[in-house]
């Protein structure tokens, strides 16, 4: 593996299964430092489930990913520690006020001195106090998106992370986006729409289905 690979979070032939079907197969990447790569395909292509192998939620049918050249699932706790998974689910107790889950979050990773400013981000300070329950779908993928801020961590993976956010969200996203590569982070995201980043790479991953690889041999 060449040298720039071996300093980048990469995966390298990998392939995933879903049941009894192969997903998507011979697939590498690589995401250097303040790199942020574009998941692209339609519903179905595996752009979740190869988030869930990034995470190392589960383990790929075949291949390797690594961080700095060493196998993710060499030390999971250290790999689970520098990243963030958003997904489609937004993980909020309904009992809990907007204050009280973004503390929870960030405390999980033994920091806190991040969640005012989280807040201030995605503009939920003025709902510091109201339980999650009265949270509109918008404000739930706001409070979800700021634990990126409250709790530091070096890779985040989104998965479709503009879903339900209006034009304020979606900036407020990529402003923490365009933050976080200038610190040295490294982003992936999953979705369908249009997303104004510099110098972000795309991965289409409808060009890795067994079908398309058969096609172009």
């Amino acid at each position: 593996m060449a040298d720039e690979t071996r300093a980048a979070f990469a995966g390298s032939d990998l392939a995933c299964r879903r049941g009894e079907r192969l997903i998507f197969a011979g697939l590498d990447f690589a995401l250097p430092a303040r790199g942020v790569l574009l998941l692209r395909g339609p519903n179905g292509s595996g752009k979740s489930s190869l988030l869930r192998l990034m995470a190392g939620l589960s383990p790929p049918e075949a291949g390797v990913i690594s961080w700095n050249g060493d196998g993710i699932f060499d030390d999971a706790g250290a790999h689970r520690a520098r990243l963030h998974f958003i997904g489609h689910s937004d993980a909020i107790k309904p009992t809990l006020n907007v204050l009280e889950t973004l503390s929870f979050w960030a405390e999980m990773r033994g920091s806190g001195a991040a969640v005012p400013a989280a807040l201030t981000h995605f503009r939920l300070s003025r709902l510091a106090l109201l339980p999650c329950r009265f949270l509109s779908a918008g404000e739930r993928k706001r409070l979800a998106l700021a634990r990126l801020i409250a709790s530091p961590a070096t890779l985040w993976l989104l998965d479709e992370p503009t879903t339900s956010l209006d034009a304020a969200g979606t900036e407020d996203l990529l402003r923490a986006i365009t933050a976080h590569r200038a610190a040295g982070g490294r982003v992936v995201i999953a979705s369908h729409g249009p997303l104004s980043l510099e110098n972000a790479m795309t991965l289409a991953l409808d060009d890795y289905t067994p079908r398309a690889r058969a096609i172009a041999a």
